[in-house]
């Protein structure tokens, strides 16, 4: 029976496949780490062939974990980083990069050359940028683009094919240049409801008449309920899959974890969607609500309606660097190290045994403004920059477990800062739904729920980003008919971390402290 589930999520370092049943049940999971190439400042570039042969080593890989056949896949779903993909007319690769190499096809979602061509997109003032707040981002698909026509004039003419990476992904697959409407009108700026429409007065008006012809754009995308087609006989064999499996369309990676942390919440509390958020932790941080409604605000993005789930509209706010800056922390310190998985767990159980001994206040009088990338909310500014207050000239590792701890404290002020200012009353939020990177240890729940005063919701033995591809393919194969009824299958299972009174006003004032230093920091910025 074909009553199994793939699901592909491409990171920004690795490349993850996994398996789920008809009942949500996580058969197996496998992860293939990809390069990054940083050849100058704020260029991060990677190669698209590497990543389609991690995809296929981590699908084979995962199939014969769970001890399965290719047969027994009934769909597979690609999730990915809203990164940049471009191929000449023929399918080749085409290199972005400043180097030469024509292996880098492929601008990075953090990618921030575009700097310049964002602020001259944004002061056209044009009605389209209220989708994104106000200002399009240096991080988005049309300031990136524009780059390349004019400072790539000899791989501009020559190309016929750019993917958002997780439309790359689908066409790899199936042959199909179709794209999805959820990079589509999030990154691209087609029109919100689905299947959206090409914005082409807009790419007109900022130069990129021919950004149609040249990246081989549709005049509309596939909704989210409609597969893209089948398995080719050649991504078939690559993958080790039947050609009978069905390819859903891509998701930006962000919300996939959105569907699986709302999806159960479709069927037990579909009027009060607005109580619930969805904070996905990756080397970046996203939060995303859901509503019945179009709503929109100062520095959020959205809402996009059908871009996660058909029928509901998607509000996204975030920050640039949250695990890739404790990642930076792990680096840059000399009792740091590389920032492995098992090396930041190691990190936070010290830390964990701190605070058992000193209380809340660990880590003082160390105060963090985790902004070291440039900040997407509420403020869309991709020079901004991070500081780092009250340090000593301790090497050891004890001083870096107790800055790491102050920059985690920082990241989950700057989160409540972000949810105050998206749309609706600021404490609206009953309960937020966490996942990915380093949410997993049992001390970011119980930080989170004291710092925003909320019910910090946790999967549990399910990884929430690729549950929610897997449901996504599931519904638009047609294996339930709607998303409310893959999630009431397929629930996700969370444990539920209540905040603590007592701790919540120890962080009222590192809460203050961060709207100082922003305030400081704007001083500062106007003094230079």
């Amino acid at each position: 029976m074909r009553d199994y589930l793939m699901a592909v999520d491409v990171g920004t370092g690795s490349v993850r496949a996994g398996i789920f049943d008809l009942r949500g049940t996580q058969r197996a999971r496998h992860t293939t780490p990809i390069s990054l190439h940083q050849p100058r400042e704020k260029h991060l570039e990677q190669d698209s062939e590497e990543i389609w042969t991690a995809v296929c080593r981590s699908v084979r890989a995962a199939i014969e974990l769970a001890g399965l056949s290719g047969d027994d896949i009934a769909a597979i779903g690609f999730d990915a980083t809203c990164s940049l993909v471009v191929r000449d007319r023929t399918g080749k690769p085409l290199s972005i990069s400043t180097t030469g190499r024509d292996n880098l096809d492929t601008l990075l979602w953090m990618d921030h050359r575009a700097a310049e061509q964002a602020e001259r997109c944004n002061a056209t003032e044009a009605p389209l940028l209220r989708r994104y707040g106000g200002r399009l981002s240096a991080e988005m698909q049309v300031p990136k683009l524009l780059w390349l026509k004019e400072n790539m004039p000899t791989a501009w003419p020559e190309a016929g094919l750019i993917f958002d990476l997780c439309d790359y992904l689908t066409w790899r697959a199936t042959g199909s240049s179709a794209r999805s409407h959820s990079p589509l009108a999030s990154k691209w700026g087609y029109t919100p409801e689905g299947p959206g429409t090409r914005p082409d007065d807009f790419y007109r008006l900022v130069g990129l008449d021919d950004l149609a012809e040249r990246a081989g754009l549709p005049t509309s995308a596939l909704p989210p309920t409609r597969p893209v087609g089948n398995l080719s006989e050649w991504a078939a064999g690559e993958l080790g899959l039947s050609p009978a499996c069905l390819v859903a369309p891509g998701l930006i990676d962000a919300y996939a974890g959105t569907i699986a942390l709302f999806a159960s919440k479709l069927a037990t509390a579909v009027d009060r969607l607005e109580t619930h958020a969805a904070l996905i932790a990756g080397t970046s941080s996203c939060v995303v609500q859901l509503t019945h409604d179009e709503r929109q605000a100062e520095g959020c993005w959205g809402a996009f309606r059908d871009v996660a789930i058909a029928g509901l509209w998607l509000t996204e706010a975030g920050q640039s660097a949250s695990g890739a800056l404790l990642d930076h922390i792990l680096r840059t310190h000399p009792a740091g190290g590389e920032p492995t998985q098992a090396r930041h767990a190691q990190v936070l159980d010290h830390i964990a045994e701190r605070r058992a001994e000193r209380g809340p206040g660990y880590g003082l009088p160390i105060h963090v403004l985790p902004d070291f990338h440039g900040t997407r909310s509420p403020t869309t500014d991709p020079d901004l920059t991070g500081t780092i207050a009250g340090m000593t000239l301790d090497r050891s590792f004890e001083g870096l477990c107790r800055l790491y701890w102050r920059t985690c404290v920082a990241l989950a002020c700057g989160i409540r800062h972000i949810i105050g200012q998206m749309p609706g009353e600021p404490d609206r939020i009953e309960t937020l739904a966490i996942a990915g990177g380093f949410s997993h240890h049992p001390l970011i729940p119980q930080l989170y729920a004291d710092v925003l005063g909320c019910t910090i919701l946790a999967p549990v033995d399910q990884d929430a980003v690729l549950l929610g591809t897997a449901q996504h393919a599931a519904v638009a194969a047609g294996l339930f008919a709607d998303m409310a009824s893959a999630g009431r299958a397929m629930a996700i299972r969370t444990n539920a971390t209540p905040p603590d009174a007592t701790t919540r006003n120890h962080y009222e004032r590192d809460y203050a402290a961060l709207l100082i230093m922003m305030r400081h920091r704007a001083e500062l910025t106007q003094l230079l």
